[in-house]
């Protein structure tokens, strides 16, 4: 194909992508294959954090691919993938492993689509056995995550915000991402009742009812903020250095270090992060007699089998079982 006619996609275009040069095997296909291999991330992936992690994924195999001497697309057979992803086992968790091996097949069919390969030299690739029946997250119990709640001194919109902000996360299993991406007009008034709106991975509109408690958290924040009526404006707000709230929502990684640190000063783990909360909730629910079909509902989760993996209420082993051991 005429370069003059597709040039090579633009810097801008390949550090969006997570790559500050293309792959040699990529610039080795031409212009098309190099606009493809581009538009993978630009165009078909759209949540930036799976952008982020499919392009470290698909850099660390091409880079891989090259310090072995391949660096033609055509090259790329399933000896080749299934000999790196055996390689990527000695030395990463099987979830690690099935994501990168996830990544190349997705770039691969990107590609056989485009027209720039025949065939998807990753199909055929088995990637290792990994079955979870036990959520790693780690969960608080209920009066441990009514001891943050309450250690929580109200005397500052700071403290007003971080409450509001871990209570809704505990009383809507939301993910942290929806919660920071909240506006305004995501709390609101249908009928007698409040609800809160997130939106949630791919797009999507969850609506539920807001828990009494959370209601009362959120209604603290807005009236000591006083943007009640700021309907387009984010919801949780970073603060600048003389710690009033700014117009910007807080980031994901400014909530992780507030967790963290709130955690710290009631006395809990440090493990505690952002999807505890989730995890708890979760379990709270359900240790109070709510179903795993609720539970999945105001989760949002696709499967019950996801919803199954916060579920704790079966971890404590009591003393009378284990003396049941009768040696």
């Amino acid at each position: 194909m005429d370069s003059a006619i597709v040039p090579v996609p633009p810097k801008r275009e390949i550090t969006r992508a997570g790559f500050e040069h293309l792959p040699s095997a990529i610039l080795r296909a031409g212009d098309a294959a190099a606009w493809r291999f581009v538009e993978f991330f630009t165009a078909n992936i759209r949540n930036k954090n799976t952008r982020a992690a499919y392009a470290q994924a698909i850099g660390q195999f091409f880079q891989w691919s090259e310090r072995h001497g391949i660096r033609e697309l055509e090259r790329v057979r399933p000896v080749v993938i299934s000999a790196y992803i055996e390689e990527l086992q000695s030395s990463r968790s099987s979830p690690t492993v099935k994501q990168h091996l996830a990544a190349i097949k997705m770039l691969f069919d990107w590609l056989v689509i485009g027209q720039v390969i025949g065939v998807n030299p990753a199909s055929s690739v088995r990637g290792p056995k990994y079955v979870v029946k036990r959520g790693k997250t780690p969960v608080l119990k209920a009066d441990e995550a009514r001891l943050l709640l309450d250690s929580i001194k109200l005397d500052s919109i700071i403290g007003l915000r971080d409450r509001a902000l871990i209570g809704l996360m505990c009383f809507t299993f939301a993910r942290v991402s929806a919660a920071v991406h909240m506006r305004v007009d995501d709390y609101y008034q249908n009928g007698k009742r409040w609800w809160i709106r997130l939106h949630e991975k791919g797009g999507k509109r969850h609506e539920i009812p807001a828990h009494h408690n959370a209601e009362a958290y959120i209604d603290a924040y807005l009236d000591a903020a006083g943007i009640r009526e700021e309907n387009r404006s984010p919801l949780f707000r970073s603060v600048n250095r003389h710690r009033t709230l700014t117009l910007n929502p807080i980031a994901r990684t400014d909530v992780l270090r507030m967790v963290k640190r709130r955690a710290l000063a009631a006395g809990l783990p440090y493990s505690t992060c952002c999807h505890t909360f989730r995890a708890t909730g979760i379990t709270a629910y359900l240790e109070n007699g709510g179903t795993i079909e609720n539970a999945q509902a105001i989760a949002a989760h696709e499967s019950p089998r996801t919803t199954k993996l916060y579920d704790r209420t079966s971890d404590e082993i009591t003393l009378d079982e284990v003396e049941r051991i009768s040696i």
